[in-house]
């Protein structure tokens, strides 16, 4: 039986092995997984970045949220050079696999922009509104 058939089906409490999870995940041609960043205690959402098989690993290993670059094509460990870094809370999988949420405490901005978060800009009618400041 497939695992995310097994863990559709499991009751709560029941485990399975994160080697065959993480052997389950179905990575994306370029071996990365979509990965949507939350503070844990508001439940904002910060951001959403890629993670492939090593930045997961780390991330879980040492609880520092570790990414990877799509466009530097290597690992980015959040707040490296802004100070800004995420703590890992719980990482949790969706139904099938496909798309990882990170509860995390966020410190300083999510944002490149110095915004608390990525998602400031609102579509609202016809137009785009900018909704944040930076901090």
């Amino acid at each position: 039986m497939d695992i995310w058939l097994q863990l559709e089906q499991a009751e709560r409490g029941e485990r399975r092995p994160l080697e065959a999870v993480l052997a389950a995940i179905p990575w994306n041609a370029d071996g990365l997984i979509t990965a949507i960043a939350q503070q844990h205690d508001s439940g904002e959402v910060l951001m959403l970045a890629w993670m492939n098989r090593e930045a997961l690993l780390e991330t879980l290993t040492t609880e520092r949220v570790c990414y990877w670059s799509r466009s530097r094509q290597t690992l980015w460990r959040k707040g490296e050079s802004s100070g800004h870094r995420q703590r890992l809370i719980e990482a949790r999988l969706d139904c099938d696999g496909d798309a990882l949420l990170l509860q995390i405490d966020q410190q300083g901005p999510a944002c490149h922009t110095g915004r608390p978060n990525c998602f400031y800009n609102a579509i609202r009618d016809d137009s785009v509104e900018v909704i944040s400041a930076p901090l």
